[in-house]
């Protein structure tokens, strides 16, 4: 339960930047800087912008070349931190994923609107929501991505790796009874359970508020402490999901979701509330 899990995909965007930073410094073009490294300009350039892996060699030349001081100890480390594939990748899952920016992040933020958020959900929940999901999943698939779910989940309780996790549901989603009411009842009780968590602030926006500045869709907004990577926000509809990255949308999801959260019950008359309705199940 203690145990942290890498991640890739923040660490090399991290390093991105670092080593776009460090050639500006030594007042070096991309062009000028390949040659010198062997390499070619559309690389560092896909390397400067986290498109492509960096190859610890290469940030090796590229530490030396631009001359990084006190920062070369810190940049290797995180050059080999970015190369090692992530956990998900072992179940098909790449760097880009929403998990792989999860398995980074320290605190995440969610409004959801049509179903119990992944993070706490039961596992028989899980598995009736993706038999009505519209993508095509083999048996194999489903038990794979459920595993996933599942091991994300454990950050929750972990001392070592914690993730802070503000989730708000709207009680409609509480009481409509997905899976049938044994799983309804399993799926609340386990919501009262994880509520108590210290990592976990859980809250309940009750139905007759009327309008509201999330109708639309849930989101999540995913922060990474002091890594120092801005915060993400991440939306899912009907048709996918799309997370985003530029700061006036991410500031606009913060200010809904702290809108709904004066919204939603206090934590405590949140639990209130999911008794009832397990009771009234």
């Amino acid at each position: 339960m203690g145990e942290k899990r890498n991640g890739a995909s923040i660490r090399r965007r991290i390093l991105a930047r670092r080593l776009r930073t460090l050639r500006e410094s030594a007042r070096l073009t991309l062009d000028e800087a390949a040659p010198a490294l062997d390499s070619s300009a559309s690389k560092l350039s896909r390397i400067e912008n986290g498109q492509q892996k960096a190859d610890v060699h290469l940030v090796k030349s590229m530490l030396d070349l631009y001359d990084a001081g006190a920062e070369w100890g810190e940049l290797l480390a995180m050059a080999r931190e970015a190369a090692t594939p992530g956990w998900y990748r072992a179940y098909g899952l790449g760097d880009n994923s929403y998990v792989g920016y999860e398995t980074e992040a320290t605190q995440v933020q969610e409004y959801a609107a049509g179903f119990v958020p992944g993070l706490l959900q039961v596992a028989d929940y899980s598995r009736v929501l993706y038999d009505a999901s519209p993508l095509p999943r083999s048996a194999d698939e489903r038990e794979r991505d459920l595993k996933v779910r599942m091991i994300r989940q454990e950050r929750l309780g972990s001392d070592e790796d914690p993730l802070q996790f503000v989730a708000i549901i709207d009680e409609a989603v509480l009481r409509n009874p997905v899976g049938g009411p044994t799983t309804q009842r399993a799926q609340l009780a386990h919501l009262l359970s994880a509520s108590e968590l210290p990592t976990v602030t859980l809250q309940v926006l009750p139905m007759g508020r009327g309008a509201h500045p999330s109708l639309a869709s849930g989101f999540l907004i995913l922060s990474f402490g002091d890594l120092g990577e801005p915060d993400m926000a991440y939306v899912e509809h009907a048709l996918g999901a799309t997370h985003l990255e530029k700061e006036p949308a991410v500031t606009l999801a913060r200010l809904k979701f702290e809108r709904l959260r004066t919204l939603a019950l206090a934590p405590a008359e949140s639990r209130e509330i999911i008794r009832r309705i397990a009771a009234e199940s």
